[in-house]
């Protein structure tokens, strides 16, 4: 467990979870892991126009899908949690660093300028998430270091849209 420098907005991160992109596959396939190495989220892109990630638990339940809503000015990601529509992520106009929009529980993100470190925060800044891209991988690994455990799966939505984005833009 990681614990950061006492700072007026400092958290003690308690739950990590590991995104792993799957090297071989035609649609965008993630596996996600604990601390222990134990899958807890297994990701599958749907065919769609734009992406459509479905996600689902160890033992094969659907529990998320984060659609892309094409013919959108700015890229925008429907999320939905056991079936039902929780929030959007709409990536907003900025220069230099990246900042995306959440009409979730008034979230939001913000990355740096080089897109491998993003923080969710909540709208009085405390931290939800860090996120944090691992380099030197055959695939796109991200860490996701979350405070409550209760919001590791919306924060993973919330990455693998921006994920998607990226992917999109690129």
């Amino acid at each position: 467990m990681e614990q950061e420098a006492p700072t007026s907005k400092s958290v003690r991160f308690k739950w990590r979870e590991h995104v792993t992109q799957r090297l071989f596959s035609w649609f965008d396939s993630y596996d996600i892991y604990d601390e222990a190495g134990n899958t807890v989220y297994v990701v599958k892109g749907q065919l769609s126009w734009g992406h459509k990630l479905a996600i689902y638990d160890a033992y094969g339940n659907e529990v998320g899908m984060v659609v892309q809503k094409v013919f959108t000015f700015l890229p925008k990601f429907e999320i939905y949690k056991n079936g039902s529509y929780i929030g959007c992520l709409s990536k907003e106009f900025s220069f230099l660093t990246p900042h995306y929009n959440i009409d979730y529980n008034g979230w939001h993100i913000d990355g740096t300028i080089m897109e491998w470190d993003y923080s969710i925060l909540d709208r009085s800044g405390y931290s939800i998430a860090r996120v944090s891209k691992e380099l030197f991988h055959m695939t796109d690994t991200y860490v996701i270091d979350v405070q409550d455990t209760g919001n590791a799966l919306d924060a993973l939505m919330f990455v693998l849209a921006i994920d998607a984005e990226k992917c999109s833009r690129n």
